[in-house]
């Protein structure tokens, strides 16, 4: 037993340097194992971190760049709407000054023509004074031809103190002498009443002592008017007695107008049943005439024998035939 004992001391000695030994080396495999995936996670760890800050700066970089991008297009916008407007303000200026002068060189033109006319119409007006004076220098001359000189006596125009003759003298030469009418003759005329205003003409005429005649008359274009006034009969007889039916045909004619389709239109789901009444009730389920149709009950089989209730509508038809089955005198034809 003591031997066997010692045989497995031995054996477990073996084993525990043997384990000693390999424990050493599973500690540094172990080591290695955790430093290398250690390792791995840190670099997997680092390069997620180098994904997302690139993925950062690229959304940082391209707003920047998009906004730097904006801001260039809106300067470049802005300088070339300058620019543009510049270009055009040149060519309206431009255009302006040439109208402008084309303007000047037409009033110019304008103004030579107005002052033209205008000497003209001084010249034409000066002609007309000239004329005028000369045509009433040639009528006093012709009334007074008599001064004229003669053979025997001198005239007074022509004084023998002056070297030549006077302007008047020449011109009682070239001129003839007014003649002289003769005054119309009175007619004799004993019943010609001799006007008032001609013999006294400083007398005020008098006021009429009524503006219109008196009493009860109007005056004579108004009386002219009311007897050829036009006929305005009243609404009563304006209208017809079947107005309202007509009415409402037209009402109804307009409404088929304007209507697509005749048939109403009906759902899938619509089921085209008659209304079922109740039991305890004994209705026909219609529309009832009275008040539509008429007001009174109407039993036919009392009225049998007896004669129609007359309406007093029926002369309004007479007022249809007006203007057209009457006589001139107002008795029907």
């Amino acid at each position: 037993n003591m031997a066997t004992l010692e045989k497995l001391y031995k054996q477990v000695e073996n084993i525990k340097a043997i384990a000693e030994e390999n424990r050493q080396k599973e500690n540094e495999a172990a080591v290695r194992i955790q430093s290398w995936f250690r390792g791995c996670q840190v670099r997997a760890y680092v390069s997620l971190l180098h994904k997302n800050a690139t993925s950062i700066q690229k959304i940082w970089h391209g707003l920047t760049a998009r906004a730097l991008f904006r801001q260039r297009v809106k300067t470049a916008y802005f300088i070339t709407k300058m620019n543009f407007y510049n270009k055009m303000a040149v060519k309206v200026n431009i255009s302006l000054a040439r109208y402008l002068e084309g303007l000047t060189r037409k009033n110019k033109h304008i103004r030579r023509d107005l002052e033209e006319v205008a000497e003209l119409q001084w010249k034409e007006r000066e002609r007309i004074t000239l004329e005028k004076q000369e045509k009433e220098k040639n009528i006093q001359a012709q009334r007074l031809h008599f001064l004229l000189s003669t053979k025997q006596c001198l005239g007074v125009f022509n004084s023998p103190f002056r070297a030549e003759p006077d302007e008047t003298e020449l011109r009682l030469r070239k001129v003839r002498p007014l003649l002289v009418r003769s005054a119309p003759k009175e007619r004799k005329n004993p019943n010609i009443t001799p006007d008032l205003n001609n013999l006294m003409p400083n007398r005020e005429r008098l006021p009429p002592i009524h503006k219109k005649p008196q009493g009860p008359f109007r005056p004579a274009l108004e009386v002219q008017q009311q007897r050829h006034r036009p006929l305005e009969p009243s609404l009563h007889v304006i209208s017809s007695i079947t107005a309202l039916e007509e009415a409402r045909e037209e009402l109804k004619w307009q409404e088929w107008r304007t209507r697509i389709i005749d048939q109403t239109y009906v759902t899938h789901t619509h089921k085209r049943s008659h209304y079922e009444g109740l039991m305890h009730t004994s209705t026909p389920f219609e529309q009832v005439a009275y008040g539509t149709k008429h007001f009174r009950e109407e039993h036919k089989e009392y009225l049998k024998g007896k004669k129609p209730f007359k309406t007093v509508f029926t002369t309004c038809h007479v007022f249809d035939k007006f203007g057209r089955l009457y006589s001139s005198a107002g008795n029907i034809v």
